[in-house]
């Protein structure tokens, strides 16, 4: 039997089509239910449906107001607030393609994504580092003063045509922005049973900042857009509080990624009767994690794997447990396929690349301006993923790893040449390599060896070099001098013999 699974196609996105309508079109039939809550450990803020919608089309007014037209690109600079979600679907209410960006960029990381972007507008948070770009800048106030505008109309139109903008690591080094058209939403709805076992009875909670999109969609538009209630800590709440909150706001569903369950539980977990399960993604859920939580909650966790690109598609559920060691199942209406270097299926039980069927109507439009890089991942009708994995008899998939060698940093996927751009041009470094490190079971960090200009350069040093030039999810933390590189034949640098090597000294498993 072939690595690949053709089910029944997803119901077609109906046309026309708005994002934004759509994600709040639930809440019209009950105004008055709790569609957010934001939480801290003395009560909560909440929002009603009603309040969401009309912040939400009020913000759209706004932009028009101002002067902006349907096209126009928004890059979005704000922190952990409720301004995000906010922004994000006032945006696109009205036709604008916001570009979600994590608060940690630099300067001179949002720089270089505004020079490619070309935003015709910045909407910033207090204390949020700005490009120094000619785009106006709205502030998060001035956004707060347009919730009671008058409701803006949608602005409907071909589900295929763009709504927003994500910007992920490419393997070049350089941040490409994944463009995803209005049907994204629309193909989410897979996950709803596919991975999350979903209802419009249940509370979910998800553990991550506003502004990141795992956040984004598992935690915010997908409860909306079936009419349940969003649960998302406030700023400041840390992994030991997230306990008493689940239990205190009788959270159904908790989402995080795996170093946050990891945080939770050095510390006692309390009985939660009403959590009905956990869901993890942005990285690889060790085994013994997985057992831990098990053990301390009675509750099992799901895991799903995705992308930038086309979000996740392959995940374990309520209704379909993932077998021991795999990742779980293409969800209900995904056609996947594992392939051999030509682009064929191989036997079932042999590994190859993951690949997602071009058609699947949450799979990404593009690159922004990189029409040569979409072609290599959209070809033979397939998008290739670059993961190696493995199809088993059942079809569930075990995930064996990347094909290339893209740091995995906190959920977030980054460029080893992103980082060793930033210290290859600090005067002490001759030349740098960021490698992904094991420190323990389940557990990676970014290590940077480097190869100094004279003496050792102390830490403290790299450390300010990389808080100045990197977002904190991308500094390495540790630092391991070298007095030489290891390379191939073709003079590339052998990342794998650097990991394999520090292992090996280490004595990490």
């Amino acid at each position: 039997m072939l690595s690949i699974i053709e089910p029944t196609p997803a119901l077609p996105c109906p046309a026309p089509f708005n994002l934004a309508a759509a994600v709040l079109a639930a809440g019209q039939a009950q105004p008055d239910k709790i569609a957010l809550q934001v939480l801290r450990l003395t009560g909560a803020e909440r929002w009603s449906y009603a309040k969401l919608t009309l912040a939400v089309r009020g913000i759209g007014t706004g932009f028009l107001q101002a002067g902006f037209a349907p096209g126009d690109r928004v890059l979005l600079r704000l922190g952990n607030t409720v301004d995000f979600p906010l922004a994000f679907l006032g945006a696109i209410a009205v036709g604008l393609v916001p570009v979600p960006t994590s608060a940690q960029l630099t300067t001179p990381e949002i720089t270089a994504m505004a020079q490619t972007l070309e935003p015709a507008a910045v909407v910033a948070g207090p204390s949020v580092a700005l490009p120094d770009h000619p785009a106006r800048v709205l502030t998060a106030d001035t956004l707060r003063e347009w919730h009671t505008l008058p409701p803006c109309d949608w602005e409907m139109g071909s589900p295929d045509r763009l709504a927003y903008m994500i910007f992920t690591s490419g393997t070049s080094g350089r941040p490409r922005a994944v463009m995803h058209a209005h049907r994204a939403v629309w193909a989410r709805r897979m996950m709803w049973q596919g991975w999350y076992g979903l209802t419009p009875a249940d509370r979910l909670l998800h553990a991550g900042a506003f502004n990141w999109t795992y956040t984004l969609g598992t935690g915010l538009m997908d409860p909306w857009a079936i009419g349940a209630t969003a649960l998302i800590p406030g700023a400041g709440v840390d992994p030991a509080q997230l306990p008493l909150l689940l239990k205190r706001f009788d959270a159904t569903i908790f989402a995080a990624a795996p170093g946050v369950y990891r945080q939770m539980l050095k510390f006692p977990l309390p009985a939660l009767p009403r959590l009905r399960h956990g869901l993890s993604a942005g990285e690889t859920l060790a085994e013994p994690l997985r057992a831990s939580w098990g053990q301390a909650t009675g509750k099992p966790i799901y895991e799903a794997l995705g992308m930038s690109e086309v979000s996740t598609f392959v995940s374990a559920s309520p209704e379909r447990p993932a077998p021991d060691g795999t990742a779980g199942f293409a969800q209900p209406g995904r056609s996947i396929a594992v392939l051999d270097p030509d682009g064929r299926p191989v036997p079932r039980g042999e590994p190859g690349e993951l690949a997602v069927d071009a058609r699947d109507p949450g799979l990404f439009l593009g690159y922004w301006r990189a029409e040569a890089e979409t072609a290599a991942r959209l070809h033979g009708g397939w998008f290739h993923t670059g993961d190696t994995v493995l199809m088993e008899d059942s079809g569930a998939i075990r995930y064996l790893g990347r094909d290339d060698d893209m740091l995995n940093a906190g959920g977030f996927r980054v460029s080893p040449l992103e980082i060793e751009r930033v210290f290859d041009a600090h005067p002490g470094v001759l030349e740098s390599a960021a490698v992904e490190l094991p420190v323990r079971e389940g557990v990676s960090v970014t290590g940077l060896f480097y190869i100094p200009v004279g003496d050792p350069i102390d830490e403290r040093a790299l450390q300010a070099h990389a808080v100045a030039h990197l977002a904190r999810y991308k500094q390495p933390r540790l630092y391991i001098t070298e007095t030489a590189l290891p390379r191939g034949a073709n003079n590339k640098l052998n990342r794998r013999a650097l990991r394999t090597g520090w292992k090996d000294r280490h004595d990490h498993p």
